[in-house]
């Protein structure tokens, strides 16, 4: 069993707090690794390092920055299965959606690192004579990003590579219940030469090391991906220095599905975005809207599909879908809205329990909801697990008002064959991403970002990177 120490300004080193928590495997409940619980004084260190070293790290040219990024992209690659299977055992995922995410994570910090030469400012056509405004774009200062469990690698990346190329330093929080990965990522970088206090590392809960990070007056932006109820306390302590959040928080994306689809496209594309990683993603469908001259052909395709999904232990050789829940916290969280699904009226098709195939593990069922309407908690509410519930709709409108009336609007799909109807719903949906005839996952130079209560600001791309910047005007007179 490992266990793992605090990285801050280059070095490993003991937490001041002599609590520790245990990481499991979720599928077989055993320990794999203790880390520190994470201390006031912890989150001070790092945010003393992290400043301290921000004068020189963008005093380095742009370029000189991205080499380092390139230095992380190899690292990763270099070890891209042990840090997968890390990734694996640690979440649950199965090996190959790892794979995925380890491989993706280090094309991540080359593609940022490629933004070096094309961080720009303008100049502006000033009112006088013989002045020019020149508007420049600078580092904010100590960049704090606080990972969630569900990509814990991904994100982590999300946030240090778009903030060091733009100058600033970085200060990372892991999630507690899966941070493994991103701290064996620590030891990998550890030796390629990077600055003492430009990247840190420190485990601990929100509650105690998170708030501090964010609250103190030396960080100059907070990125969080986490849930609503986590995004409301980051505002609230960011507040008491107006330090500037940018927020992906949860979601509950609607699927459109239209008389007019390729059926087995939709089916294969809603499953597909539902039991990825257990359905613990932001962007997953929640909830399916479909036409009702086809309401009954669709849930023949989707029963079967649902259940030709395997679940399996994340290493099994026959490639599963899906297997456990990260937690037991989050399959009792499922389970409850399922039943509580059930006492409001909801029909289950599928599943609809935990696995009784497993001894040990947080194993759910691939369930399919109908039954079900727009008031219920199923419907409006956040799942975050292989629940898919179904509703008919009458005409585009209804489903669009449908898919609307909802306080999160992170993503959204439409499948129809009909390119009028597939542009006026993408005009129409309260949605920060929308989806047209495939599956829910973005692209790493697009733009992630959820409207209403799914966040504030986003990631991936130009926009992501401009993230950490901010602008400074010069006004310059000159005399010929």
């Amino acid at each position: 069993m490992k266990e793992f120490k605090q990285y801050i300004n280059g070095k490993f080193v003991k937490s001041t707090s002599p609590e520790m928590t245990e990481v499991l495997n979720p599928c077989t409940e055993e320990v794999l690794s203790i880390i520190p619980q994470g201390s006031i004084t912890d989150a001070n260190n790092a945010l003393e390092a992290a400043h301290a070293s921000q004068h020189g790290w963008r005093s380095l040219t742009a370029i000189e920055r991205a080499g380092y990024l390139h230095k992380m992209a190899d690292a990763i690659r270099e070890n891209r299965v042990f840090l997968a299977e890390t990734l694996a055992k640690e979440q649950a995922k199965v090996i190959g959606l790892a794979q995925v995410e380890v491989d993706v994570t280090a094309d991540y910090f080359d593609y940022n690192a490629g933004w070096a030469r094309r961080i720009e400012g303008e100049i502006i056509q000033s009112d006088r004579k013989k002045e020019h405004i020149f508007l420049h774009k600078s580092p904010i200062g100590v960049a704090v990003g606080i990972c969630p469990w569900n990509f814990p690698l991904f994100v982590a990346a999300r946030k240090i590579a778009p903030s060091l190329v733009t100058g600033n330093t970085c200060i990372i929080k892991p999630s507690c219940v899966a941070p493994n990965t991103i701290m064996e990522f620590a030891e990998l970088i550890q030796n390629i030469g990077l600055p003492a206090g430009v990247l840190n590392f420190v485990c601990g809960t929100g509650r105690v090391v998170g708030n501090q990070l964010t609250k103190s007056p030396l960080t100059g932006i907070v990125s969080l991906t986490g849930s609503v109820f986590a995004g409301q306390k980051i505002m609230e302590a960011a507040a008491e220095n107006i330090t500037k959040v940018s927020l992906e928080l949860g979601g509950k994306a609607p699927a459109i599905v239209c008389a007019d689809a390729n059926l087995d496209l939709a089916v294969n594309a809603v499953v597909s975005s539902k039991v990825i990683f257990s359905g613990q993603v932001c962007n997953c469908a929640e909830r399916v809207y479909v036409e009702d001259s086809i309401y009954d052909e669709f849930m023949d395709k989707v029963t079967v599909k649902m259940n030709e999904v395997k679940v399996e232990d994340a290493f099994a050789g026959n490639n599963p879908d899906m297997s456990a829940m990260v937690s037991k916290d989050q399959i009792d969280k499922v389970a409850e809205m399922v039943e509580f699904a059930k006492k409001e009226g909801a029909e289950v098709l599928l599943g609809g329990n935990k696995s009784d195939r497993f001894d040990k593990g947080y194993f759910y069922q691939p369930t399919l909801l109908t039954n079900v309407k727009q008031d219920m908690q199923i419907i409006r509410e956040e799942v975050f697990g292989p629940v898919l519930p179904v509703m008919k709709f009458g005409t585009l409108d209804e489903a669009i008002a449908l898919a609307n009336d909802c306080e999160y609007g992170l993503t959204s799909s439409i499948f129809s064959e009909n390119f009028n109807k597939v542009m006026h719903a993408s005009q129409e949906l309260d949605f920060g991403e929308t989806y047209i005839n495939r599956e829910h996952f973005e692209a790493i130079q697009g733009f992630h970002a959820g409207w209403k209560k799914s966040g504030l600001g986003g990631a991936d791309g130009k926009h992501g990177m401009e993230e950490y910047l901010q602008t400074k005007v010069v006004y310059a007179q000159y005399r010929s």
